[in-house]
């Protein structure tokens, strides 16, 4: 029950901006690891490579079991006081956990400035859920952006911690957060990284590796479902474009629902993209059957609820089986 109320907490309201977030201050905790293991912006010439790459293995095992013992700290101290706080505190952990609420707010602030006609808008609330340069973007382009954003955090924004709290409650599932927020801040393939983050971005695709699979299946059955009230969704292209793309991104991950979503709504993401001011070459995902719509931005969030919807069926039918078991 928990863990269902989580679930609706966060479509509901999602991560308000005026409240604190857990996510945030492992965030701080990463940067002042960082910092000290690895040293400011100016690294020495001589550098130790496998020194980096040890440090970056420590950071990442230490994040981990800080993240472990204060989650657990906070679920047992809110135990100890009642049974009924400890199952609000589950709730609004697995809250905080997910990101779907958030994730289809702020991408909808988008279509919401193409739909006025507000480009600068549309612009700066992209790049609010992106990493790449927005300033010089066409409505095409801020389209297939926030559809392609939306697909690629299917996985670890929402089915992944989904999946990791309904195994191992809210503890596994800010574990998971940890992981993929040390990924996102660390993982980069440059000069700075490339060493220090190789923990957190394969142990990223490590963990995500089961969830991006599930997340692709499901939401290719839901690509089905949709497609027999709206012909705006094609799940056979869905199933196509999934076998054909699946593995277009230098993650063998972020390709999976990217390729699903692509497929289903007959649209064509990746591609060369900007990232501060420098050109980065990506493989294109599906092919493009039509022009990009502003609604196409909509279509990919219901992709996203759909396969939401379908993995928390999925797991409220496994929970039932398993106390028809035990019962």
């Amino acid at each position: 029950m928990a863990f269902l109320a989580g679930v609706l907490l966060d479509l509901l309201i999602g991560d308000p901006h005026f409240l604190p977030h857990p996510v945030r201050a492992i965030g701080r905790l990463i940067s002042f690891l960082e910092r000290k293991l690895l040293g400011g912006a100016q690294l020495p010439k001589d550098r130790d490579r496998r020194g980096e790459k040890r440090k970056g293995i420590l950071l990442w095992f230490a994040v981990i079991l800080a993240t472990a013992a204060v989650s657990g700290a906070v679920l047992w101290i809110c135990f100890r006081i009642h049974p009924y706080a400890g199952g609000i505190a589950e709730a609004v952990m697995t809250c905080y956990i997910l990101a779907s609420g958030s994730l289809r707010r702020e991408s909808m602030k988008v279509a919401a400035g193409l739909d006025s006609s507000d480009l600068a808008g549309a612009r700066s609330a992209l790049a609010m859920i992106v990493g790449r340069d927005t300033d010089r973007l066409g409505e095409a382009d801020i389209i297939k952006a926030a559809v392609e954003t939306v697909a690629e955090n299917t996985t670890d924004g929402v089915i992944a911690p989904l999946l990791f709290t309904a195994i191992g409650g809210p503890v596994a599932g800010f574990v998971y957060k940890a992981a993929s927020t040390m990924d996102s801040m660390l993982g980069y393939r440059n000069d700075r990284y490339e060493a220090f983050g190789f923990m957190a971005a394969r142990m990223d695709d490590v963990l995500n590796y089961l969830p991006a699979r599930i997340s692709a299946v499901l939401m290719i059955l839901f690509s089905f479902i949709a497609g027999r009230f709206s012909g705006f969704y094609n799940g056979r292209d869905a199933f196509r474009i999934w076998v054909r793309d699946r593995y277009a991104h230098k993650s063998p991950n972020s390709a999976q629902t990217e390729s699903v979503c692509a497929g289903a709504l007959g649209l064509r993401l990746g591609g060369t993209h900007t990232y501060g001011g420098v050109p980065v070459e990506k493989p294109t995902i599906g092919d493009e059957t039509r022009a990009p719509q502003t609604a196409d931005v909509l279509r990919a969030n219901i992709l996203m609820l759909g396969t939401e919807l379908l993995t928390v069926l999925l797991i409220a039918a496994l929970f039932a089986a398993v106390r028809m078991t035990r019962g």
